[in-house]
C-alpha cells in the first residue's frame, strides 16, 4: 500500500463512478498526506483487511481509483477534520447590562424591599443570565444571590412589600439541598410581575478530610464566584448598584475569547459536582466556544468519570441530554462526549443487561458520526420547522443510536431494545421517547423502500410515467401503488413519519453490528454529495406527500366503519371484520376521491368474489 503517498489529480467525475461501498468522500474532504496519518492507516488496514468481502472491491481491479482517492491534499484533510470541531473567535461582549422594561421594574420592586426593610442585603443576579445580557442575548433564567440571608427569608419579605402595597402576593416554593446527588444549594422560588425568579444564598464550601460532601456556609460573592462551574456563569450583576461584577477575573475574558474553562482547578470543580462536566460540554456546544485543555484532561480522567458515574443521579445527567439535544449544535456536544471518552458513562448501557449482541468499545464514534449525518441532512432538509421540539428530540435521539438498531438486551426476563434501554434506564425519559425511537427504527428500512420506487419513478425518462404518479385517476395502479404504499406507512408512523423519513436516508450507515471501519463512515458523513442525496430525496418523498393529498392521511376516517361493514355484508363481531376493514383502508388510499357508495360497492363485488373462491 504504498501507493498511498503518490500525488494524483482526479477529475471529479472518477470520484464519482467510485463504487457505493468506495464512495467515502469528495475531492474536498478526504486526503492522505502521509502513510504515517492515521486516516491513512485506517484506510490501509481496511482495504488490507480480510474483513473486506471479496464480492465487493478487488484492489488491483479498482488500483487507479484507489490511488486517486488517495492522493488528496494536506490542508484539505485538515479541513476535513477539523470541521467538527468549533473556531475559536472572539465574541462581542458588551461593556453594560441593558435591560428590559419588565426587568427594570423586577429590580425596582427588589430595591424598595431593601429599602423599606432597611436591609442591607446585596442583591446580585448570577450566572447564565448575566452571561447572555453580555452576549446581547435575552434571558428569563433570573436567579439572585443574597449575602446576608436565605432566599425563603427575602421572599417572605417581597410579599409583606406587595401586602403593604395592596398587590397580590405569591407562593414561595423551597427546594432542598441533596447533597448526596451533589445538589447543595436550597433554592427558594416565586413570581414576580409574572416571572418566576429563584433566589439562592452566595455560599462557601468545605470538605471534611473523608467524605466529598461539601458543608455549607454562608459566602462572599469572592467565595461564591469560585465555586461556580464555568468562568463563564461566574458573573455577577450587582442590582443595587447596576454593575457586572467579575470575581474571578476571568469570566469577561474568557467570554470575549471563547474559551469554556473553570474557575477554580477544573478537577476539583468536577468531583465537586461531576455534572459539571455535562454543563461544560453543553455551552461549549451551544456558543461553539472551545474547551480549555486543562478542563478536557480532567473530564477524561478516570476519577471523574467515575464521580459521573455513580454520585450524579441519572435523572440529571438525562436532562442534561435533553438540553444537548435541544441546543443549536447537538452534534457537537456528543462530538465532545465522545472525544472526553464519556460516551459509555452518560450513555450506560448496565453490564448485567447482556446486550445480543455484544457491543464494541468503540461504538460512541459512530453514533456521533451518524448524528452528525443527519443533523446535516435535518438543516437542509425544507420541512425541517415541522417538527415540535418532543419530535426533534426524538429524531436526534433515532440519529444517535441508530448504529444500535439491531442490539438488544435483557430487563426482567424480556428482550428490549438497547436503545430503550439506554433512554428509559440510563437517561430516564419518557416513555414516547423510547417509544418514538422504536417507531423510527421498526419502519425506517420499509421508508427507504418506498422512498427509492418514488426517486426511481422522478427519475424515469418518459414525462407521462412521471404525470401518472400524480394523475387524480384512481384507475391508474402509479398513483394506487405509491398513494397507498406511502399512506401505510405515514399512517403507522403518525406525526412521527418526517423522522422515520430522515433516518431511513442514512440507513446504509452501517449498525455497530458491521464490520465496516468507524473512519471511513466518518468519511462519508462528510462528502457533501451523499449529504445532498439524503436531502433531495428526503424533499422529494415530502412533496410527493403534499401532491398526493397524504397530509395528516393519519387522521382521515374510513369511508365505511365496522359498523358498516358489518350491515353490509351481515358480519358477526370478530377477526373478519377488521380484516375487510383493512382492505378498506387500502381501497381507499387507491381511491381518494371514492364516495361512501362507490366504496359499498367495491365491497360488495370483493365479497362476491371470495364466496366464489
Amino acid at each position: 500500500m504504498a501507493f498511498l503517498s503518490l500525488s494524483l489529480r482526479p477529475a471529479v467525475p472518477l470520484l464519482c463512478s467510485l463504487p457505493p461501498f468506495l464512495r467515502i468522500s469528495t475531492a474536498s474532504a478526504v486526503a492522505f498526506p502521509s502513510r504515517k496519518s492515521t486516516v491513512a492507516k485506517t484506510f490501509t488496514k481496511f482495504f488490507c483487511s480480510s474483513l473486506v468481502p471479496a464480492n465487493r472491491i478487488s484492489v488491483l481491479g479498482d488500483l487507479p481509483r484507489v490511488l486517486a482517492v488517495a492522493q488528496l491534499s494536506t490542508e484539505v484533510t485538515q479541513a476535513s477534520f477539523q470541521q467538527s470541531r468549533p473556531t475559536t473567535m472572539a465574541h462581542v461582549v458588551r461593556d453594560r447590562v441593558q435591560l428590559t422594561d419588565l426587568e427594570e421594574r423586577i429590580f425596582n420592586i427588589l430595591t424598595a424591599v431593601l429599602e423599606k426593610f432597611d436591609l442591607k442585603t446585596q442583591l446580585r443576579v448570577a450566572g447564565g443570565w448575566v452571561r447572555d445580557k453580555l452576549l446581547g442575548k435575552d434571558s428569563t433564567d433570573i436567579d439572585i444571590a443574597l449575602d446576608d440571608m436565605l432566599g425563603r427569608e427575602f421572599c417572605e419579605k417581597v410579599n409583606e412589600y406587595l401586602a403593604s402595597l395592596g398587590e397580590e402576593t405569591h407562593s414561595v416554593g423551597v427546594i432542598m439541598s441533596n447533597p448526596d446527588q451533589s445538589k447543595h444549594l436550597e433554592t427558594a422560588n416565586m413570581r414576580i410581575l409574572g416571572m418566576s425568579i429563584d433566589f439562592v444564598n452566595l455560599r462557601a464550601e468545605t470538605y471534611a478530610d473523608n467524605s466529598r460532601i461539601p458543608q455549607m456556609e454562608f459566602g462572599t460573592p469572592e467565595q461564591d464566584a469560585l465555586r461556580r462551574d464555568l468562568t463563564i456563569n461566574s458573573l455577577f450583576y450587582n442590582i443595587n448598584t447596576r454593575e457586572v461584577e467579575d470575581f474571578t477575573t476571568r469570566g469577561i475574558r474568557d467570554l470575549k475569547a471563547g474559551v469554556i474553562s473553570t474557575p477554580l482547578p477544573p478537577e476539583s470543580t468536577f468531583l465537586d459536582d461531576p455534572l459539571r462536566v455535562c454543563r461544560a460540554i453543553r455551552f461549549g456546544a451551544r456558543f461553539q466556544f472551545e474547551l480549555d485543555e486543562e478542563l478536557k484532561k480532567a473530564a477524561a480522567s478516570e476519577a471523574v468519570r467515575n464521580a459521573l458515574n455513580n454520585k450524579v443521579s441519572r435523572e440529571r445527567v438525562g436532562h442534561e441530554v435533553e438540553l444537548m439535544l435541544g441546543g443549536n449544535k447537538p452534534e457537537q456536544a456528543m462530538e465532545y462526549i465522545e472525544d472526553l471518552n464519556l460516551f459509555s458513562t452518560v450513555f450506560r448501557i448496565d453490564a448485567n443487561s447482556k446486550p445480543d449482541p455484544s457491543i464494541p468499545e468503540n461504538y460512541g464514534r459512530l453514533c456521533v458520526d451518524t448524528l452528525r449525518a443527519a443533523t446535516k441532512v435535518l438543516q437542509k432538509y425544507k420541512s425541517s420547522d415541522q417538527l415540535n421540539k418532543a419530535q426533534r428530540q426524538i429524531c436526534l435521539l433515532g440519529a444517535l443510536f441508530l448504529p444500535l438498531r439491531s442490539c438488544t438486551c435483557s430487563e426482567k426476563k424480556k428482550k428490549i431494545p438497547v436503545s430503550t434501554h439506554i433512554i428509559m434506564k440510563s437517561l430516564v425519559l419518557k416513555n414516547k421517547d423510547a417509544a418514538g425511537v422504536e417507531i423510527l427504527f421498526n419502519f425506517a428500512k420499509e421508508f427507504k423502500l418506498v422512498s427509492e420506487k418514488i426517486l426511481q419513478a422522478e427519475s424515469d425518462d418518459s414525462a407521462d410515467t412521471k404525470e401518472s404518479i400524480y394523475r387524480e385517476d384512481p384507475d391508474l395502479a402509479a398513483i394506487s401503488k405509491h398513494r397507498v404504499e406511502l399512506g401505510l406507512l405515514l399512517r403507522k408512523n403518525k406525526e412521527l413519519w418526517r423522522c422515520t423519513l430522515l433516518l431511513s436516508s442514512i440507513m446504509e450507515l452501517p449498525s455497530v453490528t458491521s464490520q465496516a471501519h468507524s473512519a471511513m463512515v466518518a468519511l462519508s458523513v462528510d462528502n457533501e454529495r451523499w449529504i445532498e442525496e439524503k436531502v433531495k430525496m428526503c424533499n422529494l418523498v415530502e412533496d410527493t406527500v403534499n401532491k398526493l393529498g397524504l397530509t395528516k392521511i393519519w387522521e382521515e376516517k374510513l369511508v365505511l366503519d365496522g359498523d358498516a361493514i358489518k350491515e353490509a355484508l351481515n358480519l358477526s363481531p370478530g377477526k373478519q371484520v377488521q380484516e375487510w376493514k383493512d382492505k378498506v383502508l387500502l381501497w381507499q388510499l387507491a381511491h381518494p376521491k371514492g364516495t361512501t357508495e362507490e366504496c359499498l360497492g367495491w365491497l360488495h363485488e370483493e365479497n362476491v368474489k371470495r364466496l366464489k373462491v
